[in-house]
């Protein structure tokens, strides 16, 4: 059972917090490419972390993250001109760069050089996959930005939804560690879906530390084959899932009761121009939901009785939100009751704690390696068939346990890259 110190670690990600310290030293997700798609353009709000930030494509496509008040006397930036390599100030004309620098301070005496004693709070960023990242922590800490496959992919094989969710970032994340849910909270009547790719509603679980998290093993009787499925926590806020084949949810904390939910994926081949984004159209204005707690997450009582499961329809982000957003913003962990499904929950809540632990101690985080090019295609998630009776370490070679800890040692015990096709895929959709 969680103690309210561990439930408050695990929830709050301010600056000084514990955890807000852990999450600043990695490559996080801020805001889609596409919110500011082109130089000059206006710019727009990015609440993470608990801070208040402003990002503007400056005329020559440098993208700035930069603190939302101005230093002068903290007029929100949101509001301000985004022209001539620069964001100025709508109150006094002060203006910055990508960096923060201020490059003019046109109410002051001309022969003023107070600007130079002034550096405005920016965050360093990278674009790809149709993504802008961020670092917040100490410079000299900076990681590598993480060489996935995604992220080298032209970008009419990714695709990304951001939506708000009225929670806990990791009320969010926990739903993903969780593989027993699919029997329950997403089944559809009548048709072919999770529940009918195995026999049994109980899974047998394997997780296991590894370099970059948790890897969680959900193996279920399959007649005469054996199902399995296997997901990735990914430091610090991702999990690895075998949705649609392969995508990767990300939890952004906004502050301790509200986050950005981010469904990002690759498609086996590239998308038309004008081919629908996968779950867009289960999202309106601002990245909010159509189907929200205010509006009962528009539950249809005859459909749950005769279609569905929950009554909403086939609609993921809804099915998720409902179940993570009514516990509460910040659910209080000390009541729960955790049992053998729990097994993925436990194991990421664990590698956690343990890593916020170990960082106070001055020992290294995992997954921050400052190497761009160190191999990352042990990471993976995808659900499959294979025969009963077999050893799915031998089966999937390239999953071999990296003897990791929380702590971020330990030596790779050998992996190869991992096509996926739709036939490795099994019945991994969402």
């Amino acid at each position: 059972m969680f103690t309210k110190r561990q439930n408050a670690w695990l929830n709050e990600t301010r600056k000084g917090t514990p955890l807000g310290e852990v999450m600043r030293r990695y490559w996080i997700p801020a805001l889609m490419s596409e919110e500011i798609p082109e130089p000059d353009c206006p710019p727009v709000r990015v609440p993470i972390l608990g801070e208040e930030l402003v990002a503007f494509r400056d005329t020559d496509g440098r993208i700035g993250l930069v603190a939302e008040h101005c230093s002068h006397r903290g007029t929100s930036l949101f509001y301000g001109r985004n022209e001539n390599c620069g964001l100025r100030c709508g109150y006094h004309g002060w203006k910055m760069d990508v960096e923060g620098t201020i490059l003019e301070t046109p109410a002051e005496p001309p022969n003023s050089v107070f600007r130079n004693k002034i550096k405005h709070p920016a965050y360093p960023t990278h674009e790809a996959a149709g993504i802008i990242w961020t670092y917040m922590g100490p410079a000299d800490e900076m990681p590598a930005v993480p060489n996935y496959e995604f992220m080298k992919m032209p970008l009419n094989r990714v695709y990304a939804a951001k939506s708000y969710l009225d929670c806990s970032w990791l009320q969010g994340l926990e739903g993903e560690c969780d593989s027993a849910h699919l029997n329950f909270l997403h089944r559809i009547f009548g048709a072919k879906g999770y529940e009918d790719t195995y026999l049994d509603k109980y899974p047998e679980y394997t997780t296991e530390d590894t370099d970059f998290g948790v890897r969680m093993v959900a193996i279920r009787d399959a007649g005469e084959e054996t199902y399995f499925r296997v997901s990735s926590f990914v430091m610090p806020l991702s999990v690895w899932v075998p949705a649609r084949t392969r995508e990767v949810h990300m939890y952004v904390p906004i502050d301790d009761g509200s986050s950005w939910r981010w469904d990002f994926g690759m498609t086996a081949e590239p998308m038309a121009p004008d081919e629908e984004i996968p779950r867009r159209d289960q999202i309106g204005p601002g990245f909010v939901r159509h189907r929200r707690a205010d509006n009962d997450y528009l539950i249809d009582r005859e459909e749950q009785r005769t279609k569905t499961f929950l009554g909403l329809g086939m609609n993921f982000l809804g099915h998720d939100a409902m179940a993570t957003e009514s516990m509460g913003r910040v659910y209080d962990r000390t009541t729960e009751h955790l049992a053998v499904s729990d097994k993925g929950v436990i194991a990421v809540r664990r590698f956690l704690l343990k890593a916020v632990e170990n960082f106070q101690k001055g020992l290294p985080l995992p997954h921050t390696s400052k190497d761009p090019e160190l191999p990352q295609d042990h990471i993976d998630t995808f659900a499959a068939h294979y025969p009963k009776g077999s050893d799915w370490r031998k089966v999937y070679p390239h999953l071999a346990k990296k003897k990791a800890t929380a702590n971020g040692t330990g030596s790779n015990a050998g992996h190869g890259v991992h096509e996926m096709s739709a036939a490795t895929a099994g019945n991994g959709k969402e």
